[in-house]
């Protein structure tokens, strides 16, 4: 079942948020952020288990960005993190957003979504604000994808 965080779940999410931010890929999130954004947060919750998380994080009246998206070990492939995915991609529509980005070392899993392939360029300097705290900054490796909401 897909649901909103609560608070009892920011912990499990920086856990699992800590594991991929350990190998690289994400940017890691510590708990006083996890708390501060706790709203943003989606968990995919089975049998009262946490298997995944993720987070819709609105940039602009206009732009928001799917992050801090991680599947539990073990559960990668059982359709966890689209769910995830589709029901930021619902809350954005909702609220009349008309653009969603990702950044991400998995292009293939968003572009099944329905994202492609934009510049780095193109998001606002706002976002970078987050990326300057990673330690690939400047040297970004990750792939900059976008979903069209207003068509």
């Amino acid at each position: 079942m897909i649901r909103h965080a609560r608070i009892s779940d920011a912990r499990i999410i920086h856990q699992l948020l800590l594991v991929y931010a350990k190998d690289g890929q994400l940017l890691g999130r510590s708990l006083a952020d996890i708390y501060d954004t706790i709203r943003d947060f989606y968990v995919y919750e089975e049998a009262g288990q946490v298997l995944g998380v993720g987070a819709l994080a609105i940039c602009w009246e206009d732009l928001a960005e799917v992050r801090s998206l991680a599947v539990a070990q073990g559960q990668q492939g059982k359709g966890v993190g689209r769910k995830i995915v589709e029901a930021c991609l619902a809350e954005a529509r909702e609220m009349g957003l008309k653009r969603v980005f990702a950044l991400t070392y998995q292009p293939d899993f968003f572009k099944r979504l329905g994202f492609h392939d934009i510049e780095k360029s193109e998001l606002p300097q706002k976002i970078w604000g987050d990326c300057v705290k990673c330690v690939k900054f400047p040297d970004c490796d990750e792939f900059a994808l976008a979903i069209d909401l207003s068509a």
